[in-house]
C-alpha cells in the first residue's frame, strides 16, 4: 500500500469512528478543533496499538487538518526519530491542551532534547507551547526513573518565574510539573514543597493557586506514605 493510500485508509477509519456526542463532551473540556470527529482518546489508542509504530505515518497526519489525525500521529511517532526541528514545527502546531499533552508527555519527553525543550518552552508566549513545556518537565518526573535529583531541582526557577501566569491550561501545566516533580522522591518532595511556599508569597492569584493546591498533596498522608514506601 503506497503512503498516501495509507493516509487515506486511515483518515477513513477515523471518520468513521467519530461521534457528534464525544465532540460536544471535548468542548466542554476546552477542547476546540477548527476540524474534528469527535473520538474518544481510548478508541484512538486502541487503533494506534493495532496500527503500530509508524513514524512516516505519523509525519503524514500530523498535516491532516483534523483534530484526531493530530492527535493519533503523536500516538504514532517513534521518539528515537524525532528532532529538535520537528518538536519545534509540531508545537507550533498545538491548538488544544490534549494534542499538547499527547506529543509532551507521552512522546516528546522521551526524546534526547527533553530537558532543554522543557526550559525553553517554559517561557515561550504561545500558551500551548508554554503548557508543552511544564507538560514536559511532568513527563520527565514521571517518566525518566533514572534521571539525578538535580535535573528536576533545574526545573524550579522555571516553574517559580512561570507560576503567576493566569492562562487557565498554563497555571495547571505549571502545577502539573511541579506535583509530578515534589512525588518522585523525598528529597524533591522537600525541594517542591519549598518552592510552593516561596511561589505562595507571590502577588497573584494563578500563583497562590499553583502553590495552594501543590502543597496541599504534596503533604497529603497518600503522598507520604507512598514516598515511605
Amino acid at each position: 500500500m503506497s503512503p498516501q493510500a495509507k493516509v487515506k485508509k486511515v483518515m477513513e477509519r477515523l471518520e468513521a469512528m467519530g461521534s457528534p456526542d464525544v465532540q460536544d463532551y471535548g468542548k466542554r473540556f476546552g477542547i476546540v478543533a477548527a476540524k474534528a470527529y469527535g473520538i474518544k482518546t481510548p478508541e484512538l489508542r486502541a487503533l494506534a496499538k493495532e496500527l503500530g509504530r509508524d513514524h512516516a505515518l505519523a509525519l503524514a497526519l500530523w498535516n491532516e487538518p483534523v483534530h484526531e489525525a493530530k492527535k493519533l500521529a503523536g500516538m504514532l511517532a517513534d521518539p528515537k526519530q524525532v528532532t529538535g526541528e520537528m518538536m519545534e514545527r509540531w508545537a507550533a502546531d498545538f491548538a488544544s491542551w490534549d494534542i499538547c499533552d499527547q506529543c509532551c508527555y507521552d512522546l516528546f519527553d522521551r526524546t534526547p532534547f527533553a530537558y532543554a525543550k522543557a526550559a525553553e518552552w517554559a517561557h515561550r508566549p504561545e500558551e500551548y507551547v508554554k503548557r508543552g513545556g511544564f507538560a514536559l518537565m511532568a513527563g520527565l518526573a514521571v517518566h525518566d526513573k533514572k534521571a539525578p535529583d538535580e535535573k528536576f531541582l533545574a526545573f524550579l526557577p522555571h516553574i517559580e518565574r512561570e507560576a503567576g501566569d493566569a492562562r487557565n491550561f498554563v497555571k495547571k501545566a505549571v502545577n502539573w510539573a511541579l506535583r509530578s516533580i515534589g512525588k518522585r522522591n523525598r528529597t524533591l518532595n522537600a525541594a517542591a514543597i519549598e518552592s510552593a511556599e516561596r511561589i505562595l508569597k507571590q502577588d497573584s492569584p494563578a500563583a497562590r493557586w499553583v502553590a495552594s493546591d501543590t502543597l496541599r498533596e504534596l503533604r497529603s498522608e497518600n503522598v507520604r506514605r507512598r514516598l515511605d514506601a
